[in-house]
């Protein structure tokens, strides 16, 4: 009985062994070919490959999928993809292939661009207002005349509603100490904020600003800005993608990636939806992208070199975070880590 167990372990694993090195072969049998070469594609592209028998295997049949969407292959066992309606990133081409009654699976990846290079706009201040020099500032939005702020590090985080044009704090609720506050958004009465790398949000009463509930990340790296459509929260977490959460239950259901005509571009930091597009605080960069929710293409860039030298300087100012906007076309309010100004500024296409 121990021989019989062992010689069936045995040829088990040989079996098993023998259909391990057959899986990892596929791609030195086959290889999936993209016209032109091409690593990188625009959103406007329709893109053809085939697949190549790399060692005269013979083919049957091909099916060809999309990031899991279907494609039909030709006669000829060619493929098309119109990448047109997709977002932007990289995307998995792969292949289900038929040959001598074996079933064999390669993939290839190419990465889509925006098809047109993001608008660039300059800017001149309005108005001037005075702002809280200790503030962290980590997410801005006003409801009406009111002004919201989140601002971070650990034991430091607050919530808070000011007065914008004389910059005194209203209301101040101080986080517990193990929380670092990150970018906030407010839907009807309720107020959402994230915390950075404690993987939880806080819902509040917007009135009162009681903390009402919680709610838990799933697949995003961290907490960085939030903004929202009047339905749909968006959520930026340090790298290129924005996250879309569920208006009810808070669930992560899919994101999209900000790429420009020619890169990806990481570090979102402070979100805020403004007529129909994202703009995001860029961390480290005096910058604002304007980015298509659609499909994650930067439209534009608003170029705010300079700002940050207006402000008082001192050994704990930080880096441009922070972007409001009361309806009034082509203008923002904008602000700072620790910056003792928040700017009221118009932005135009440069030429």
């Amino acid at each position: 009985m121990k021989y019989t167990t062992y010689f069936a372990s045995l040829l088990l694993v040989i079996y098993c062994s023998s259909c391990g090195t057959k899986n990892q072969n596929h791609n030195t049998l086959f290889s999936i070919e993209i016209q032109g070469n091409k690593k990188a594609v625009s959103n406007i592209d329709t893109v053809k490959f085939s697949v190549k028998s790399k060692k005269g295997n013979s083919i049957d049949s091909v099916t060809y999928s999309v990031n899991g969407e279907k494609t039909i292959a030709n006669e000829a066992f060619q493929g098309s993809f119109d990448f047109s309606n997709t977002t932007l990133g990289d995307k998995v081409i792969s292949a289900e292939i038929k040959s001598g009654g074996e079933s064999y699976r390669v993939s290839k990846s190419i990465t889509v661009l925006s098809s047109k290079a993001p608008i660039v706009y300059d800017y001149k201040i309005l108005e001037t207002y005075p702002h809280d020099i200790n503030a962290y500032t980590q997410g801005l939005e006003f409801v009406g005349d009111v002004l919201y702020e989140s601002t971070g590090q650990y034991g430091e985080s607050t919530l808070r509603k000011t007065d914008y044009k004389t910059g005194r704090v209203e209301k101040n609720i101080a986080l517990d100490g193990q929380y670092f506050a990150e970018g906030l958004t407010i839907v009807k009465d309720k107020l959402y904020q994230l915390t950075w790398r404690e993987s939880m949000g806080f819902i509040y009463n917007l009135e009162t600003l009681e903390k009402t509930g919680t709610f838990a990340y799933n697949k995003s790296k961290q907490g960085w800005g939030l903004c929202n459509d009047g339905n749909t929260l968006y959520k930026s977490d340090g790298t290129s993608k924005i996250w879309k959460l569920n208006p009810e239950t808070l669930a992560e259901e899919g994101y999209i990636e900000m790429y420009t005509n020619k890169s990806k571009i990481d570090y979102l930091n402070e979100l805020e939806w403004i007529d129909g597009a994202i703009y995001a605080n860029i961390y480290t960069k005096p910058a604002i992208a304007i980015i298509d929710p659609t499909n994650g293409a930067v439209k534009g860039v608003i170029n705010l070199k300079g700002l940050k030298k207006k402000v008082t300087q001192h050994n704990k100012l930080n880096v441009l975070n922070g972007i409001a906007s009361r309806g009034e076309p082509n203008i923002i309010y904008v602000t700072g880590k620790n910056w003792d100004k928040l700017f009221k500024i118009e932005f135009f296409e440069k030429k």
